[in-house]
């Protein structure tokens, strides 16, 4: 707030930071922060937000009533320049509702090289390389999913810092009904990409560093591409697909999609969807396969 007061008065002398912050603790107007405990940094290799539209993060902010029915923000930032991309309000959590907030995003401020969630619904599944029909849809797109490691909210911290500003500003408590909420949510992501400075940049303003990305959004959306000695195969209706005569089930995430077979040695492929590395499926004798589905958390072509 100081800065703020400097930027729009310069003429006048304000006092030192500690000071401003000495007499709001005098008057009861700040809380102290209980210090946070550190959480060992993981090795898994998330990708380095060096510049905007590198890593977008998502994610839905914990529900909260408002009357008569509950909120559930979904939220997008760019993961360099903190802006917030989207923050709408729904209904629910599932992909129907999601996926035109997406669209949305992309179509107006273009497509980001990795989108970064958690793994829960609609971002994630259980399934195959832990895709869902979204993230299947951010493939196609040109788009590598991105998932942070279950207990680790610290990976995806800067939207997690985010979001405990959204809640303090919009839902605690929330407003009365649904045309205050909205209204509420859309004055709180202006005043916070375009009026709120942050220490984590340099005391600028997100909007002041986002520039939207320079790959449009596809008009059409086509399959994902392979290298020239990779095999494909069209999985069916039910996630099958065809090896040598033998069906091979690789879920119904995946059903109707472009597969690649990537041969390693005789006998042995790795199957990929796009980027993402689903697992390997060997051939044990005639008409004989097994397929071996990855860990959770995939290698990337």
């Amino acid at each position: 707030m100081l800065v703020v007061l400097a930027n729009e008065q310069p003429q006048v002398s304000w006092p030192a930071l500690s000071t401003v912050a000495a007499i709001l603790k005098r008057h009861g107007l700040v809380k102290e922060r209980r210090p946070r405990r550190r959480t060992p940094q993981s090795t898994f290799p998330l990708a380095a937000a060096t510049e905007p539209n590198v890593v977008w993060c998502t994610d839905f902010k914990g529900k909260f009533k408002v009357d008569p029915t509950y909120c559930h923000p979904l939220t997008i930032t760019d993961a360099h320049s903190r802006f917030v991309i989207r923050c709408t309000a729904l209904v629910g959590q599932c992909r129907e509702a999601s996926k035109p907030v997406f669209e949305a995003a992309f179509r107006e401020y273009g497509l980001p090289l990795r989108m970064r969630s958690d793994n829960g619904t609609p971002f994630a599944s259980t399934g195959i390389g832990g895709l869902s029909a979204l993230s299947v849809w951010w493939v196609k797109l040109g788009i590598l999913p991105e998932r942070i490691e279950p207990g680790h909210p610290e990976q995806n911290g800067g939207h997690e810092r985010m979001h405990r500003t959204l809640k303090a500003d919009v839902a605690s408590p929330p407003r009365s009904s649904w045309a205050e909420q909205l209204q509420a949510i859309e004055s709180w992501q202006r005043e916070f990409n375009h009026l709120r400075p942050h220490e984590a940049l340099a005391m600028q303003t997100p909007a002041s560093l986002y520039r939207p990305s320079a790959r449009p959004y596809p008009e059409v959306v086509g399959d994902p591409e392979y290298p020239a000695h990779f095999e494909t195969r069209r999985a069916r209706a039910d996630g099958v697909i065809g090896v040598r005569e033998v069906s091979v089930s690789l879920g119904v995430v995946v059903a109707r999609e472009s597969i690649g077979l990537e041969p390693i040695d005789d006998g042995l492929w790795h199957l990929w969807f796009g980027p993402v590395f689903l697992g390997c499926l060997t051939e044990l004798g005639r008409k004989k396969f097994q397929f071996q589905k990855i860990k959770p958390f995939p290698k990337t072509l």
